[in-house]
């Protein structure tokens, strides 16, 4: 173990978990991408129903996040993930894909065919609005003031007396 750090252990910062769910998200991408593929017509082995809530969208964040534990606020990580899919990187089990213990059908082929349907430009969007949800927004961040710094306070052990 390095620095406390445990193995294999990843998660969404604090500040951004408390933003966002990320049950949450794909209803953002869809509503900034209303093009995107929903893929949302697999039937539920629970209810026997159309599972219109289980998206491809909602897929592709349980599959980036629970199942390769990849970290949601960066470009790469995303690109890796849309890699995935287009079987240019790592290989998706169908055991562990996203829908496949809930739906009938397990919809990993449809979300790979719907994925390599996207050109380029799209996909770039998808990385870019995945990335912009679960990353802090920099203009609530604090900016320090640098035209009239403040100096230092002194005797701040002096305080705690």
């Amino acid at each position: 173990m390095i620095l406390g750090l445990e193995p294999n252990r990843l998660s969404i910062p604090p500040a951004v978990a408390q933003r966002i769910s990320p049950s949450d998200v794909w209803r953002q991408v869809y509503q900034q991408l209303p093009d995107f593929p929903q893929e949302n017509q697999y039937i539920s082995k629970e209810t026997g129903k159309v599972a219109e809530n289980n998206t491809l969208a909602s897929r592709l964040i349980r599959y980036h996040i629970y199942v390769k534990e990849r970290t949601p606020n960066y470009r790469l990580d995303w690109k890796l993930t849309l890699a995935d899919y287009l079987g240019a990187n790592e290989i998706i089990y169908d055991v562990s894909y996203p829908g496949n213990d809930t739906l009938k059908q397990n919809p990993l082929e449809g979300d790979r065919a719907a994925i390599s349907r996207l050109n380029r430009r799209q996909r770039q969007a998808l990385v870019q609005i995945l990335t912009n949800i679960f990353s802090p927004n920099p203009s609530t961040s604090p900016i320090p003031n640098t035209t009239n710094p403040q100096p230092p306070k002194t005797g701040g052990a002096e305080l705690l007396k």
